[in-house]
């Protein structure tokens, strides 16, 4: 399936949804979660005495999918679920700090077990639902979102994904169901950009249809707090539903900071709200919000620390989803699989910004500047480093695209707005920032106008200042029109 512009957006935003969740909700994790309107923070610890920003086994288990699913596999076929298998014994062997019992169980059999890994994986994830009652936890279902990216134009393929997945550790088929209905969902944000939790329906038995339709009934209509405790995979599913559909959508209102895809971020604190194991619900959540509004709606804030097994980072997320979605092929220019993506033009020196001059601004190759803090506003490869002296964390790639049309920019106040809050944020730490895309004529002026407004400059100033400091700057368009719609005011309500 070829993906338009907004529909990457948005298969980017899985792994990285799931992994904003997971890692907010690390620090609640059978613990004391946020009170009624708080909102949760990356501040690690939890039971895995976590880093700040790091994901728990939540979304290492969801990487050891993706990275087969980045090779273009039919995760259906014996050969794709030897390697995820072998990717969770890999996992294992390397000593989460946190590990649910189900899976630590399921594992351990397996190691103790003859054949092909998935077969053995499968074999033990039976046994063990033979001889307990309770053996639809949530552990499935935490890690399932990114299936829906190998097969974004088969529900059916998905479905069938989703579920063989599910029955290497969990074989109740309660797990199955609730994996197939949330990756259906999660395609279908991807796809068409809307929520339909009740799509999955037809693709789960006929004879427990009604049971799930009652239970995702209840999930719509009824509070969040309710779906407490949440470890069994139904009631897991409930609670991350609830939190998505219970939490208003803001208008877009740019001088008031109020932009539709905060939503993401709204549902995603609401979903740590419910409590009990809090990162798996925001995890399950964080999946299916991201597919609905993208990449570029996660804070830089947040994606800027964000890490976790198996020695990834944002870029590393975004990297295998993107190589999912498009059947384990990079794009015409080698992104994002590719060292170096290479533009036409000049290394045209950066200039230092009008209003601030330890903020510069220049173009993909721009060279002579000793910025140890970079935003990159275009797609870079993976040997591409702007600035030699700064820190992976402080390399901030923006997803912001160099057109006029809606569709491709649809969190573009958003975006603006968070990426000139991330530039003061990073002058604050007393860093050298340069910011940087193709050509410095569109998407870094816009942001250097952004900052500007952030800055005190009014709208005239911002639009002058830039403009004289960069002659190339387009002048014009919905990049640049948006940039002065950011108010100082508005970003210190933030």
């Amino acid at each position: 399936m070829r993906l338009t512009t907004t529909q990457t957006d948005r298969a980017l935003g899985v792994l990285l949804g799931q992994a904003c969740g997971d890692a907010l909700g690390v620090p609640y994790e059978f613990g004391t979660p946020p009170g009624p309107q708080g909102t949760a923070e990356m501040r690690g610890g939890g039971l895995g005495d976590y880093a700040p920003g790091e994901w728990s086994d939540d979304t290492q288990m969801a990487t050891c999918i993706a990275e087969v699913a980045a090779t273009g596999a039919d995760l259906t076929t014996a050969e794709a679920l030897d390697e995820i298998a072998e990717g969770f014994l890999r996992w294992r062997s390397h000593g989460p700090a946190d590990i649910g019992v189900q899976t630590s169980a399921v594992l351990s059999a397996a190691d103790r077990l003859q054949g092909r890994p998935s077969d053995r994986l499968a074999k033990a994830a039976s046994d063990y639902t033979a001889s307990h009652a309770h053996s639809a936890g949530n552990g499935a279902l935490m890690r399932t979102s990114v299936v829906a990216l190998a097969s974004l134009d088969d529900p059916e393929l998905t479905a069938r994904a989703a579920r063989e997945i599910a029955k290497l550790t969990h074989a109740d088929p309660l797990a199955g169901d609730s994996c197939v209905i949330w990756s259906e969902a999660v395609r279908v944000a991807v796809v068409k950009g809307r929520f339909d939790l009740l799509g999955g329906l037809k693709l789960i038995p006929t004879k427990r249809q009604d049971a799930w339709a009652t239970w995702l009934h209840d999930a719509l209509n009824d509070e969040p707090g309710r779906f407490t405790p949440n470890g069994f995979t139904v009631t897991a599913l409930q609670a991350a539903a609830s939190a998505i559909v219970r939490t208003p959508t803001p208008d877009l209102q740019p001088a008031r900071a109020s932009y539709p895809c905060l939503h993401l971020q709204h549902a995603l604190h609401a979903a740590v709200r419910i409590g009990d194991d809090t990162d798996t619900v925001a995890a399950i959540a964080g999946g299916l919000l991201g597919a609905r509004w993208g990449a570029s709606a996660v804070p830089a804030e947040w994606s800027r620390i964000l890490h976790g097994w198996p020695g990834l980072r944002a870029r590393g997320l975004t990297a295998l989803a993107a190589l999912t979605a498009n059947g384990g092929h990079p794009d015409g220019a080698g992104w994002p699989s590719g060292t170096h993506v290479r533009y036409p033009g000049d290394r045209t020196p950066a200039i230092a910004h009008p209003l601030d001059e330890g903020v510069w601004l220049g173009t993909a190759d721009c060279g002579g500047h000793d910025a140890d803090a970079v935003v990159s506003l275009c797609r870079l490869g993976t040997a591409q480093v702007p600035a030699v002296g700064a820190e992976p964390r402080n390399h901030i790639e923006v997803r912001l695209i160099d057109s006029d049309d809606p569709d491709d920019n649809p969190n573009l106040h958003f975006v603006l707005a968070d990426t000139a809050a991330t530039i003061q944020r990073l002058r604050d730490e007393g860093r050298t920032v340069l910011v940087h895309c193709v050509a410095a004529q569109q998407r870094t002026p816009s942001v250097a106008a952004a900052y500007a407004r952030v800055l005190g400059a009014s709208a005239d100033e911002a639009h002058r200042v830039v403009r004289a400091a960069l002659p190339n700057a387009r002048g014009s368009g919905r990049l640049w029109d948006a940039a002065v719609e950011i108010t100082p005011e508005a970003l210190a309500s933030r």
